[in-house]
């Protein structure tokens, strides 16, 4: 794949047909895409789709099956010892140990990564203070709230100043407190000139983090733009949600069989109905309301969020991305 708009010398990544399979089923199907140096890039997809195959390949645990990649122009298959110097990561579970204080776990990770020794401490020190754990350095690891054991498993990914950072699904099972603490920090590493390769099932964490996003769905990037150029694909008509005075049972699939081709999703007593014509859709959503027996307490045209252009661009319900993992905070 050759990358258009970016030098060499602008790309982190360079993934061309990347493709990774187990037996017949593909995991990752001939994927292409590339991430720039210094920006934050998501990878949001359902269970499923491929993130966590797609790092593993990037970071030289997984083998690809065809195609190439390059890491910080280094080519996974044969310069990954190259590359894992230079690079991060932060996997879903953290690889750090329980009976270990804080500092000591940064300090041995530190010695793994080959910090010269003088280094290590200052460096510590440096990472627990930027990341609020400076008052928790001679608490063991096991001791720490879900959050901060969180936080210093970033830590450790950053002791040896990587120019690349591998997240893998970074707020999982996290309180909404401890999550928006942890990504002002993931934000906090752009303007350090870290390159974040962020996967994440939560909509709302990629709109809010990432300069831009890739959409996977069963091995296959659907599409890659910036949130905002995302949710401009909504088009000319915004979707509509509609207000019911009560729950009506089986409304999504009602409606969706009164009006063909177009996609909602039902919450409670609340619908969101993407495309088709305004009037077209207040007809067949009053008739059912009429036949139903209920009233309606209110109808908004409302601002496409990325929950939306996931709908439009996919054609799944954003329910999938709550699925496991923690579901939805």
């Amino acid at each position: 794949m050759k990358v258009t708009g970016a030098s060499e010398e602008e790309v982190a990544i360079e993934a061309s047909e990347l493709t990774k399979a187990y037996g017949e089923m593909l995991a990752v199907d001939h994927i292409n895409f590339h991430v720039r140096r210094g920006e934050i890039f998501g990878f949001l997809g359902p269970n499923g789709a491929g993130k966590t195959t797609t790092i593993r390949m990037l970071t030289g645990l997984s083998k690809p099956t065809a195609g190439s990649a390059k890491v910080l122009g280094f080519d996974i298959e044969s310069e990954i010892t190259e590359a894992k110097r230079c690079v991060g990561v932060v996997p879903e579970l953290s690889n750090l140990y329980d009976e270990l204080s804080s500092l000591d776990n940064l300090l041995f990770m530190a010695q793994l990564y080959g910090v010269p020794r003088r280094q290590r401490r200052d460096r510590a020190e440096q990472l627990l203070r930027t990341f609020g754990l400076y008052e928790r350095k001679d608490q063991a690891f096991a001791t720490l709230s879900r959050g901060m054991k969180r936080a210093l498993t970033i830590a450790a990914a950053l002791v040896h100043s990587p120019r690349l950072l591998f997240l893998d699904e970074p707020t999982v099972g996290l309180d909404v407190v401890a999550a928006r603490s942890l990504r002002t920090l993931i934000s906090g590493l752009r303007q350090q000139g870290v390159t974040v390769f962020l996967t994440t099932h939560y909509l709302e964490e990629a709109d809010l983090l990432c300069d831009r996003i890739a959409i996977l769905v069963k091995g296959r990037i659907a599409k890659v733009d910036t949130p905002e150029a995302l949710k401009a694909c909504i088009g000319e008509s915004p979707p509509l949600e509609v207000l019911f005075t009560e729950q009506v049972p089986g409304l999504a699939e009602e409606l969706s069989r009164r009006l063909p081709g177009l996609q909602m999703v039902a919450v409670g007593h609340r619908v969101r109905i993407y495309g088709g014509t305004v009037s077209g859709v207040l007809e067949a959503v009053l008739q059912l309301a009429k036949e139903k027996s209920v009233g309606i307490s209110g109808v908004t045209s409302v601002k496409p969020t990325l929950e939306d252009a996931f709908v439009k661009i996919t054609g799944l319900a954003p329910t999938v991305m709550a699925a496991e993992k923690g579901g939805r905070r």
